[in-house]
């Protein structure tokens, strides 16, 4: 007799999937593969044949990085609670060999961005990231905790110091307690990229650049040359490289 739980995991990948015959047709049910889709997108992936096939698992850190509270429906956001049960696939499925990370994000929550940051410097697999619009706040931790970072020379990282909102309360605990939320990132950041924490901290609270806020705007290059980002470049150059880490990884382990 056929398996029943094979039953159910089968048509649960199809359903989820959206797979397609071998001759190129559409599936049975069209709402089921609408459901499918928007599912999939839904947790930041996109089906299509190509990359269901590839060894490279894409993650896109995109819009405002959404923390312990929801934000309103027109907010474009990424969930940490989506992102790092994807990061924990990744590093577990041994047909996935490295991890493309693509960043076009305002930042958001502190400690969901730290998180999803922490997950990723502890990868085991080869992982790289590429800034693409701005990696702003939150944004610079997560781009630095891959094993190689890219930045196309069009885009820009926004450094700042931390900011709270809804009631605060006036006493020195505060302020301590946003120094001590500073130093988390100050740290992380210089421990994974080449910059020292002094002239990251120097960057953080530099004035006369942006309008009504302190911080520093760095573009393309710039985030280079202070040592945040490793290189200028795009698509083509962080694949190159990621193949050239995963090959570089297969090596050591063989």
């Amino acid at each position: 007799m056929y398996d029943h739980e094979q039953t159910i995991r089968d048509g649960f990948q199809k359903n989820f999937i959206g797979q397609f015959s071998a001759q190129g047709t559409q599936p049975d049910n069209p709402q089921s593969q609408d459901n499918s889709l928007q599912t999939l997108k839904e947790l930041g992936q996109t089906a299509t044949t190509s990359s269901l096939k590839s060894d490279i698992h894409i993650i896109p850190i995109i819009g405002q990085i959404e923390g312990h509270l929801v934000l309103p429906q027109k907010n474009k956001t990424t969930k940490y609670e989506h992102v790092i049960p994807q990061l924990v696939a990744v590093e577990e499925n041994p047909e996935i060999k490295g991890l493309l990370l693509v960043l076009n994000t305002v930042g958001g929550d502190i400690e969901a961005g730290l998180a999803i940051a922490e997950m990723i410097s502890s990868m085991n697999k080869p992982t790289v990231s590429i800034v693409l619009g701005g990696g702003h706040s939150i944004g610079v931790p997560i781009t630095v905790s891959t094993n190689y970072s890219f930045i196309v020379p069009t885009a820009s990282m926004t450094i700042h110091p931390i900011r709270l909102t809804g009631m605060v309360i006036g006493v020195p605990q505060t302020y301590e307690y946003l120094d001590k939320m500073q130093d988390r990132i100050i740290k992380f950041v210089s421990l994974h990229s080449r910059i020292p924490e002094g002239k990251f901290r120097e960057l953080m609270f530099r004035t006369g650049e942006l309008v009504r806020d302190i911080g520093t705007v760095l573009i393309g290059k710039e985030a280079v040359d202070v040592g945040l980002l490793d290189e200028v470049g795009g698509l083509n150059e962080a694949l190159a490289k990621l193949r050239f880490l995963i090959r570089q990884r297969g090596e050591v382990f063989v």
